[in-house]
């Protein structure tokens, strides 16, 4: 599997930090591909953003689409609970969850 993301995403930095601790991160299960590190990771990136449907709500919405799982044979998740059973690894555990994303509304942030 190949997962494609940033450090500048919460979502990624947690998916990071499991995969850390259940062993697997840049394993042979998993290859990370971090968009900001290069041009090149980025331009591989917005190849596959930029023409498969799975990003039209995501672009809609203004997202960027990461983390992004992506399986061997082409398959596409934004789920990491999908992606992990791909691997063979049980769903995420909410303590394992590192950082947690605070609550906003129209009223800001808690």
């Amino acid at each position: 599997m190949k997962v494609y993301g940033a450090d500048i995403c919460i979502d990624c930095r947690n998916y990071k930090a499991i995969a850390r601790k259940r062993g697997f991160v840049d394993s042979e299960l998993v290859s990370y591909v971090d968009i900001t590190e290069n041009t090149a990771n980025l331009r591989e990136f917005l190849a596959i953003r930029d023409n498969d449907p799975i990003f039209d709500i995501v672009k809609e919405r203004g997202g960027i689409g990461i983390p992004l799982f992506v399986k061997e044979d082409g398959t596409k998740t934004f789920e990491m609970d999908e992606a992990f059973a791909w691997i063979g690894q049980p769903p995420v555990e909410e303590d394992e969850i590192e950082e947690k994303m605070m609550a906003c509304s129209i009223f800001g942030c808690k």
